[in-house]
């Protein structure tokens, strides 16, 4: 796991760090669609992502979801530590977008390290940073984006996070993503392979020209 560390978080915290989180993380391999983070659980611990990239999601009221944002490798989820932190239940899921491999740092060692390791208090400020801009433009794309706009943008970013042109998901998953009707997702879809600029397939998407 230490060296899996280092390649992902070597620039960032020092070798007596790692060497804490190698001592004290638990360290966790998930396929794509694995449920990490749910809902009403009460977290446990702070997910620092080695590789791949996990989707943070929340859902309303009616249990429909939306996605927020993605966590790539050298990531953590700032809304997590907020309930770390409060001994609060989670608020957001998060679900594996590729296999992914994560260590999950217990609460005690958090609040530990911020006294004691300047390169996590740092780390910890500014992924609360990242993830509120990266919130703010999932704001301003709902408020200020139509449809058709935020589609394309949900699959470049797809694309771009799992390094692949080919988008495995069903037309109901991205209308779950992106909180509208797997009607809408299908029309827009089929204007896009009309255009040139995808192909559709049996659960599949194929990007050529988004």
């Amino acid at each position: 796991m230490k060296s899996l560390l280092e390649e992902s978080f070597g620039g960032i915290f020092e070798a007596s760090l790692l060497l804490d989180i190698t001592e004290n993380a638990r360290f966790i391999e998930a396929d794509h669609g694995t449920v990490l983070i749910d809902i009403g659980q009460y977290v446990k611990g702070m997910p620092l992502l080695i590789s791949g990239a996990l989707k943070v999601l929340r859902e309303d009221e009616e249990g429909d979801e939306l996605l927020l944002y993605y966590l790539e490798q050298g990531d953590t989820c700032s809304m997590t530590m907020a309930c770390c932190l409060g001994n609060t239940k989670s608020e957001i899921r998060a679900v594996s977008e590729t296999k992914v491999q994560l260590v999950m740092v217990p609460i005690g060692k958090m609040e530990e390290w911020l006294s004691k390791y300047q390169s996590w208090r740092n780390f910890v400020f500014k992924s609360y940073h990242d993830r509120l801009n990266e919130l703010l433009v999932t704001v301003d794309s709902i408020a200020f984006k139509n449809m058709d706009e935020r589609l394309m943008a949900y699959l470049k970013e797809r694309a771009r996070v799992s390094n692949s042109k080919q988008i495995k998901s069903t037309h109901q998953e991205i209308a779950y993503d992106l909180h509208t009707s797997r009607v809408v997702v299908s029309r827009l879809l089929k204007k896009l392979e009309h255009l040139g600029r995808i192909r559709l397939h049996r659960n599949q998407i194929e990007l050529f020209n988004l």
